[in-house]
């Protein structure tokens, strides 16, 4: 089924009327069945995580609210079973973005959810998707050139109409800083460029917890208490991983990261103090320089 045979007419309640207009330019993509409202919202969710790992094996769990789970791995089974592993409970039902191919076998590993999206399918796989009722889709814009086509934000408000330019925000040599004396290791370190890229794409305020190039947990959209919900939810897999916040975080926040034996924070920026009490712990404290913010 192609964009334009799409029909959307609920909205996100069935009380509310909806439409997929398009834009100037969309990616080329093909569904093997209609989607919803929400399913949109989850896939694009999930494209725009996987866009920042496109040259690597890479999985995303998502649903229409966020971001639950990502992973990067030697082949596209480990960071699949990784994605499952750090949230097996949102999986269930989900939609899993994949940077690569879906054979048979990785078919099989997503029997319980309701959408699959991937640069391409084996017959094997679409024929083992469709008898078991899951809507899979083929992304056939390259990955690497999907932030090409990121339209503006628009929020039409009763104050007016808001807009802006898609977040482009990268990591750049000259911003990224290591703010204490204590040093992160080459592993933490592309743990935490992992986990930044990953929270760029969660709703605020967000924290990511990572290791080993997977997810941990993903706290987003609480205005108190994420880093504690976020540790909760990693229990021991917070053991030596880092956080990444998009948002300057508080002594107490730091405190509760060290209980937690986070071994790297990185976030837009941090206070002496933060970074004082930061080497005390033993935890490095890297800057981005910028804010990830997405509402």
């Amino acid at each position: 089924m192609l964009p334009n045979e799409i029909q959307i007419n609920i909205g996100e309640n069935q009380s509310q009327k909806a439409n997929l207009e398009f834009n100037e330019q969309i990616i080329e993509y093909e569904t093997s069945k209609n989607l919803a409202y929400e399913d949109i919202l989850s896939i694009t969710k999930g494209l725009n995580v996987i866009s920042e790992f496109y040259d690597v094996m890479a999985a995303a769990s998502t649903t229409p609210v966020g971001v639950t789970s990502v992973a990067l791995g030697q082949t596209l089974e480990k960071a699949l079973t990784d994605v499952i592993d750090a949230n097996p409970i949102d999986f269930m039902n989900s939609t899993v973005v994949l940077s690569n191919e879906v054979d048979s076998d990785i078919a099989k590993i997503l029997k319980s959810v309701r959408i699959v999206v991937a640069p391409s399918f084996t017959k094997n796989a679409s024929e083992y998707l469709e008898t078991h009722d899951i809507t899979y889709i083929t992304v056939r814009t390259p990955l690497k050139d999907y932030k090409q086509y990121l339209p503006n934000k628009i929020t039409v408000t009763p104050l007016g109409t808001l807009t802006e330019t898609p977040n482009y925000n990268e990591l750049d040599k000259d911003s990224f800083k290591v703010l204490t004396k204590t040093k992160p290791t080459v592993e933490q370190i592309e743990d935490a460029v992992f986990a930044w890229k990953v929270a760029k794409h969660c709703n605020s305020t967000s924290i990511v917890i990572a290791k080993n190039l997977k997810t941990s947990a993903i706290s987003q959209g609480l205005s108190n208490a994420a880093v504690e919900y976020a540790l909760d939810y990693a229990c021991d897999g917070s053991k030596e991983a880092v956080l990444a916040s998009d948002m300057e975080l508080s002594l107490h926040d730091l405190n509760v990261a060290a209980q937690g034996r986070i071994s790297l924070v990185i976030l837009p920026d941090a206070s002496k103090d933060f970074i004082t009490a930061a080497d005390k712990f033993n935890i490095s404290v890297i800057s981005t320089g910028f804010t990830n913010i997405l509402y």
